[in-house]
C-alpha cells in the first residue's frame, strides 16, 4: 500500500497498519503505561513512518486537564522587569526539567496578573492547570486570597505555617542564625542586614540574625533596604548610605549573593575590603559566589532538589492530595569573606 500523506493519516489508519485496536494508538500517544514495550515502539513507528502527528491543541480539549503549569517569576521586585539573578534560573531550570518528565507543558505567566480572580480566571479559561510562584516577593495577601478561593499552586519562598498555602523553601529563620553566630566568632559587632523586609522569606532571614544579636550587648544591627533585588540598584544603594555618615559595619548579610558582590563592589569604592575590613555573608550559594573575588561565604539552599518537589507538590494537588510545606537543608558555606 502507498504511503498516505501525514496530513490525511488519522488514529484509525495508524491502528490498522500497526495491527492494534485505536484505543491502543490512543494510549501510546498519552504515554500510558498499559501498553508493553513492544506495541509502543511498533506503533510509534508506524506513526513516524507514516507523518503522523499528535494534534496536542485537540488532544488537550478531550482531557479534563491540559497539561500545562503557569511559572510566575516575580518581576515587581526587579527593575523594569529585568530579572538577572542566577538563582532565579535555576530554580526556573530545576522546575523545567521536573515539569518535562512529567509530560507538562510551562508556560511563563504575564505579568499582568496582579490579583487572585485573575490566577483563578487563567485557570478557569483553561490555559494552565496551576501555577509555581517562585518567590513571594511583596504578594503574600494575594497568594493568601488565591488560597482561599481553592487555586492550585506551590510557592517557592518562606515557609510559614500560618500561610494557608503550600510552599517550599529553605530555612530562612535558620540561615539568619548561622550568619549571626558566625559574625559571633569572628568579634564583630556593628552588623548590617542588607534587604527588603517586606518579603517573607528576607524578613524571616533578618529576624534570625537579630535572634542571635540580642543575645550580645555589644551587637547591634542596622538594615539597609533594598526594594529592587537586582544588582546596579543594590550597588547604588550601598554606596550612598556609605556616604551618610554612617560608621562602616564590621559584618555584612545580604539577602542574596548578588547583593553579596554589589556590597563588596559599592565598599571597594569607598576602600573596605573584605575580608580584611568586615565580614561578609550572602544567601544562595550561586555557582559564581565560589568564583568571585574573594569568594563569598554564603548560605546554601538546595535548588537542585527545589524544582522537582514544587512539581511534585503541585501534581499531587491537582490529583486531589493536600501536600505539606516542606523547608529543605540550610547550611553555611564558609568562604574568603
Amino acid at each position: 500500500m502507498a504511503r498516505r500523506r501525514g496530513m490525511d493519516v488519522n488514529m484509525g489508519d495508524i491502528a490498522r497498519l500497526a495491527n492494534v485496536s485505536k484505543p491502543t494508538v490512543s494510549r501510546v500517544l498519552n504515554n500510558s503505561p498499559l501498553v508493553n514495550d513492544e506495541t509502543r515502539e511498533r506503533v510509534l513507528r508506524v506513526a513516524r513512518e507514516n507523518g503522523y502527528a499528535i494534534n496536542r491543541n485537540a488532544q488537550k480539549l478531550r482531557q479534563t486537564r491540559n497539561d500545562t503549569i503557569a511559572v510566575v517569576l516575580d518581576l515587581a521586585s526587579h527593575r523594569a522587569g529585568r530579572v538577572a539573578d542566577p538563582f532565579i534560573f535555576e530554580l526556573l531550570a530545576g522546575v523545567s526539567e521536573a515539569l518535562s518528565v512529567r509530560n507538562q507543558d510551562l508556560l511563563l505567566s504575564p505579568p499582568n496578573l496582579s490579583d487572585a480572580q485573575s490566577h483563578v480566571d487563567l485557570i478557569s479559561s483553561r490555559v494552565a492547570d496551576g501555577f509555581i510562584f517562585l518567590g513571594q516577593g511583596v504578594r503574600g495577601r494575594m497568594l493568601r486570597d488565591l488560597a482561599r478561593a481553592g487555586a492550585p499552586f506551590v510557592v517557592w519562598g518562606g515557609v510559614d505555617p500560618a500561610d494557608p498555602y503550600c510552599a517550599v523553601g529553605s530555612d530562612n529563620h535558620l540561615g539568619g542564625r548561622l550568619a549571626g553566630e558566625l559574625f559571633v566568632r569572628r568579634g564583630a559587632k556593628r552588623w548590617l542586614f542588607v534587604g527588603n523586609i517586606a518579603h517573607s522569606e528576607i524578613n524571616m532571614r533578618f529576624e534570625g540574625l537579630r535572634e542571635i544579636a540580642a543575645k550580645h550587648r555589644e551587637v547591634s544591627v542596622e538594615h539597609l533596604a533594598a526594594e529592587q533585588m537586582a544588582y546596579a540598584p543594590i550597588f547604588q544603594s550601598a554606596a550612598q548610605w556609605l556616604r551618610g555618615n554612617h560608621q562602616p559595619p564590621d559584618a555584612v548579610f545580604a539577602f542574596s549573593d548578588t547583593a553579596a558582590m554589589a556590597i563588596i563592589a559599592a565598599f571597594r569604592e569607598a576602600g573596605l575590603e573584605a575580608p580584611r575590613d568586615y565580614s561578609l555573608c550572602g544567601y544562595n550559594n550561586i555557582p559564581p559566589a565560589a568564583h568571585f573575588t574573594p569568594a563569598i561565604t554564603t548560605i546554601e539552599q538546595e535548588t537542585h532538589l527545589a524544582g522537582a518537589l514544587l512539581v511534585e507538590k503541585l501534581m499531587q494537588m491537582l490529583e486531589g492530595g493536600k501536600p505539606k510545606s516542606s523547608i529543605l537543608p540550610t547550611r553555611l558555606i564558609v568562604r574568603q569573606t
